[in-house]
């Protein structure tokens, strides 16, 4: 009964050690880094860090540009508010129509002959 207990146990280390070693050849064939898995993972890292860059330049970007268009919906509000307040002066002046004599331009003519010579 021994002789079969520690043969079975023989056959099952002997069975872990060629299940280790055909993990051993998948898991190196795996890292390799020019056709495995290896070099797609380092890819794939070099390009989230190129993302990972151009994302922070285009927030920085996109902050600049959001603190100058608060500039310049600023400056158009001051704008507008002077805007209105024209229009609400122009009110005030009274109509042409009404009373106000509109005023006429008068060109004279000047002749040459009466004109004298520099000497």
């Amino acid at each position: 009964m021994e002789l079969i207990a520690d043969i079975l146990l023989g056959a099952g280390a002997i069975g872990a050690m060629a299940y280790c070693l055909v993990l051993a050849q998948r898991l190196s064939r795996f890292n390799q880094l020019e056709t495995g898995m290896g070099g797609a993972i380092a890819v794939l890292s070099a390009q989230v860090d190129d993302m990972t860059k151009a994302l922070q330049k285009a927030q920085s970007t996109a902050g600049a540009s959001a603190e100058t268009l608060t500039a310049l919906t600023e400056r158009s509000e001051s704008a507008a508010e002077r805007l209105e307040l024209l229009l609400a002066s122009m009110h005030d002046l009274p109509d042409p129509g009404q009373g106000a004599r509109r005023l006429r331009v008068v060109r004279r003519r000047i002749h040459h002959e009466d004109l004298e010579a520099a000497e």
